[in-house]
Parts: structure tokens; sequence; C-alpha cells
């Protein structure tokens, strides 16, 4: 049975953290947060997969990043994962696998562990799919924070949807964002290719 009181209060503490004035993504709630939780709920709810587990790690898998900032912060998210869960006397074997699914969530990471459990797959195919509900997002990261012109932008970022496309491993994944992703690549110029 699924501890919707729990879930609550790390929705809670993960909305309140982003939307602090030192927060390092201010939107991250609203423009990320939320979106990815409802794709990794619905993957769960599909799969079979222990969706208490995923629905926690979806809210806290980007923690470190809006605490401590983007470097390392799969490692820093499973580190206050773990302080906030024990605060909240969650049991220890479970903390354990929300911290998996947390460490092991970054598909640009080598040195991450092996993605062995469901939970861990869902939390790292639905941060990918999340990227497709949000294309703006991915033009405002190439345009504004790496400075590329607008038609590199537009290659870039073709390139990197392309790549996470290619990172699912569930064809129920595929088939949640396969509109999506056909219509980014018709609207990005992939016929050109």
């Amino acid at each position: 049975m699924v501890n919707e009181i729990l879930i609550e209060k790390v929705r809670q503490f993960v909305e309140d953290e982003c939307k602090k004035p030192d927060s390092n993504y201010k939107d991250a709630y609203d423009l990320h947060f939320v979106s990815m939780h409802k794709i990794a709920k619905e993957l769960a709810e599909r799969l079979g997969a222990d969706i208490e587990i995923v629905e926690i790690a979806a809210w806290l898998h980007d923690i470190g990043s809006i605490i401590e900032g983007r470097e390392n912060h799969h490692i820093i998210g499973a580190v206050i994962a773990e302080e906030f869960l024990k605060k909240l006397n969650y049991p220890e074997d479970k903390i354990e696998k929300v911290k998996i699914c947390i460490l092991n969530h970054r598909g640009s990471k080598e040195d991450i562990n092996e993605r062995n459990s469901i939970e861990s797959k869902i939390i790292a195919e639905s941060d990918v799919l999340d990227c497709f509900d949000n294309i703006s997002k991915q033009f405002v990261i190439t345009l504004v924070d790496e400075k590329k012109s607008l038609e590199d932008a537009k290659i870039s970022v073709r390139n990197k949807l392309k790549n996470k496309w290619n990172q699912l491993e569930f064809e129920e994944s595929r088939n949640l964002i396969r509109p999506k992703f056909e219509a980014v690549m018709l609207l990005l110029g992939e016929e050109n290719e």
C-alpha cells in the first residue's frame, strides 16, 4: 500500500526547496518535477513497479541540483534524500531503493551504478521522457547557458533529443513519447539528414 501522506511530505519538501530564494532552479518544480513525477508514476503502474519507491524517487531525483547545483547532483541528492527520509522514519531498506534510483538517473554519467531495478530504470527513463514535454527548456539551456546560435541550438537540441530517445529501454516509454519525438524530429529538420 502506497503511503500517500509520506509522498505528500516529500513533494512538499521538494516544492519548498525549489521556491527558496537561493534555489538554483526556481522553476524546476513546475517545469520538471511535476511532469517527471506524473510520467514516472504512469510507467510504474504500467510496468508493475513499486509505486511508492518510484514516486518518492521521482520527487527527489534532482534535489541535489536544487540545493547544491548540477555537479554530482545525483550523489548529493542521494545523501539529501537519505537524511530527509530518515527524519520521516522511512524504512532503511526502502531508503536504499530510493537512493539507488537517484544515483542512477543520469544518462550522461558513466560512473553510475548499474540500473538493475525496474524502479531505477523508470526514474532514468522518466527523466528522459520529461525532456520531450519541455522542449522549450532544451532551447533555453542551449541558447542561454551554452551560448549557441539559433541554428546551432536547433541542431544541438535535435541531437540531444535523438540521444535521449536512443537511451529508452522500455517499449512503454517509446509508446508514451513517440508522437512528440516524431513531431520534434520533423520540426527540427530530421528529414534533411
